[in-house]
């Protein structure tokens, strides 16, 4: 019998706290069912135009910089805006804790003769520069809510070990990527790995299926892109801002929902319960997190004050809504570019 991963025993323990949490919560759960019949549509309606720029932000943070080395010039901006939603759809359908967009952005920008290091670059730069615009509002947050009195030593702690996580994740990636032994190292012992995983599920049938050769070609590719930014900084500005940009409409997209059940919450509290339900809901094995990241929000937010039942309803309608809007228009482009592109296997 296989054993389970550090992620599959983190996501049964949340799943059995899940059942727990609404069993207990379920009196609360009924009145939030209630509050639905108080949603003003007119509001709710909001959430289109601003979910369709924040994927406008986050396809300008990760194009933005591939423009920048003189890649994909044929693209408009809608095909960035909608390729930055079929990226979230893959991510969503696929519990591969962000690999699948990995897999299905080389193989999309291939197509445009982007090679599969640069972008990959490109993604990690995505999530380096989220993570980085995520600890500076993070910060200004816990200070407007300091200012409000409303900060006490729970959220500052949760505050603290975010900002560590962020800055942690972004140093290590810099270690790995900035020396080409070290990459080198890694990638002959990832194809040592993988072809073993490969020749145990295959019996033994098929060996070395993945060559040493191009997996050090593809990292070696990173450590130059890696170079090519330290030599000029200054082409992570836009990038940057872009990230800025997408960080507080994906908070915008919640306090819509919240303002639309008739309780517009401070959008510094819910700045904080966002990136801690976002950051668990990551480590998830579920599909797109689900049931942790409303788990953990709503648990948050009861903890912040906020009543139980609005908690509960607030995080429903905006989770339900935006992936909903996800599902069906990315299933659709998705669609699209398969049948533009040829198939293609998103790898896990």
């Amino acid at each position: 019998m296989k054993k389970l991963s550090f992620r599959g025993w983190l996501t049964l323990v949340t799943l059995v706290l899940l059942t727990v949490v609404i069993f207990a919560a379920w009196p609360e759960i009924q009145k939030a069912w209630g509050l639905m019949g108080r949603v003003d549509l007119w509001i709710l309606a909001l959430l289109i135009p601003v979910q369709f720029f924040s994927y406008y932000a986050t396809g300008g943070m990760i194009f933005s910089y591939l423009r920048a080395k003189g890649e994909i010039k044929q693209m408009s901006h809608w095909g960035t805006t909608r390729l930055a939603l079929e990226l979230n759809f893959v991510n969503h359908i696929l519990p591969s804790g962000g690999a699948a967009g990995f897999s299905y952005l080389a193989w999309v920008l291939n197509r445009y003769g982007v090679s599969p290091a640069r972008s990959t670059m490109a993604q990690i730069l995505r999530f380096t520069l989220t993570f980085i615009s995520f600890v500076v509002l993070l910060l200004v947050a816990l200070l407007v809510l300091g200012l409000n009195h409303q900060a006490d030593k729970t959220m500052v702690f949760i505050a603290i070990t975010l900002t560590i996580l962020a800055v942690g994740a972004t140093l290590l990636v810099i270690w790995m990527v900035r020396s080409r032994p070290r990459l080198t190292r890694f990638s002959k012992w990832l194809t040592r790995k993988v072809n073993g995983i490969i020749s145990f599920f295959t019996a033994g049938k098929k060996k070395n299926l993945v060559k040493s050769k191009i997996i050090v070609h593809f990292f070696e590719g990173l450590h130059d892109d890696y170079v090519g930014l330290q030599k000029d900084r200054k082409i992570l500005i836009i990038p940057f801002i872009w990230a800025l940009i997408a960080n507080i409409l994906d908070v915008a997209l919640i306090w819509i929902a919240f303002w639309a059940l008739g309780f517009p919450l401070d959008p510094a509290l819910l700045f904080i319960a966002f990136g801690v339900a976002s950051i668990l809901s990551a480590i998830s094995v579920t599909p797109g997190g689900a049931g942790v990241y409303e788990t953990v929000m709503v648990m948050f937010l009861a903890a912040s004050g906020v009543t139980p039942d609005v908690a509960i309803a607030g995080t429903l309608l905006a989770r339900v809504t935006l992936l909903a809007g996800t599902i069906v228009f990315g299933y659709f482009f998705y669609q699209l570019t398969l049948s533009t592109h040829g198939k293609h296997t998103v790898k896990r």
